[in-house]
């Protein structure tokens, strides 16, 4: 006999999330343009976690999560491993709540990422990612010191605290009087899309939940497709350095499998024009990992046309010389 689905993760876990997070987290605005809708024949919405505390999401989970750590607990401090986003979020609240942040960081992370985590307080332990184990650095530190880790998504109040991203959009729809009929999150772990599509399903049950990834390093529409964990069969690289992973994560697995309709990917090239349509067109910054959604919109990677469609823009940590690479 089939057991039933649990979730791991509720919406009751996420409107607990939005309580912790209130006075602190940024709630980012849900953007319309006229320019983007006659370009895709949609009614788009943005949800401009560009605009986020430390520049993306990512703040809301590692608050979340690092918020409840026993008092007594906190002065050992914390650890985690990131290619920069997550290790921002942690290190800022981490830095909020009076407590020391190591973060274990690839050595060829944007500097930009790397220095800004460090202007939050927090120490950076750099390592290759192609011979060393992030995680196994981290579990080291974190044994020598005693310290949390906290997780980059596959952790059951990190995905609460990024369900808040859905949770937000979800009023902000309602409010509109306007009922989604797709939402697509970018994906690395899975942790965004999972409780984005956890707070978005509560709200509005027929509405489609995509996430989004480069091309290549495709290993959620790869296991949705299969209905099973798959890594991606990547060997290069590519400029979403936030979107990396090489496997979903246990939990945020159980929770897309079951929410999400499909998964889309996008080429490196592809990401620059949407980059590229932020800036000029709606004047937002956008990092290649946190613009792969609006990405898959403009190359019509889904039929969109008539529809109504919020993307997420996760986050906008990207290097000046990148960006003005890309926009120009």
């Amino acid at each position: 006999m089939t057991q039933p689905f649990r979730p791991s993760v509720t919406i009751a876990d996420i409107e607990a999330a939005a309580a912790v997070l209130k006075p602190y987290a940024v709630r980012t605005p849900l953007l319309s343009s006229p320019a983007l809708d006659a370009l895709t024949g949609a009614r788009v919405f943005l949800k401009a976690e560009v605009l986020q505390r430390t520049g993306s999401f990512k703040f809301r989970g590692a608050f979340n999560k690092i918020s409840s750590i026993p008092k007594k607990a906190r002065a050992a401090g914390v650890v985690a491993f990131s290619s920069g986003n997550h290790a921002q979020g942690v290190a800022a609240a981490a830095q909020i709540h009076g407590m020391p942040a190591t973060i274990v960081m690839p050595a060829d992370a944007p500097l930009s990422k790397r220095e800004r985590t460090k202007g939050y307080g927090a120490e950076v332990v750099l390592y290759d990612r192609m011979t060393e184990d992030r995680e196994a650095i981290a579990r080291d530190i974190a044994e020598q010191r005693d310290a949390t880790i906290v997780p980059p998504y596959d952790d059951p109040l990190i995905i609460a605290g990024q369900g808040t991203v859905g949770l937000e959009i979800a009023k902000d729809m309602t409010a509109l009087g306007i009922a989604p009929d797709i939402v697509v999150a970018p994906a690395s772990g899975g942790g965004l899309v999972a409780g984005t599509a956890t707070a978005i399903k509560a709200a509005f049950p027929n509405a489609a939940i995509m996430s989004a990834e480069p091309d290549g390093f495709d290993d959620h529409a790869r296991s949705l497709r299969a209905g099973r964990r798959e890594p991606h069969r990547a060997e290069g690289r590519t400029i979403c350095d936030a979107l990396m992973a090489t496997i979903p994560g246990e939990i945020t697995f159980a929770i897309n499998m079951k929410l999400l309709s499909q998964g889309v990917t996008v080429t490196d090239a592809e990401v620059g024009v949407a980059i590229a349509f932020l800036f000029r067109d709606l004047k937002l910054v956008a990092e290649p990992g946190g613009a792969v959604a609006l990405a898959a919109l403009l190359a019509g990677k889904f039929d969109a046309r008539g529809k109504t469609v919020v993307i997420v823009l996760s986050g906008g940590n990207v290097d000046a010389t990148m960006f003005a690479r890309l926009i120009g």
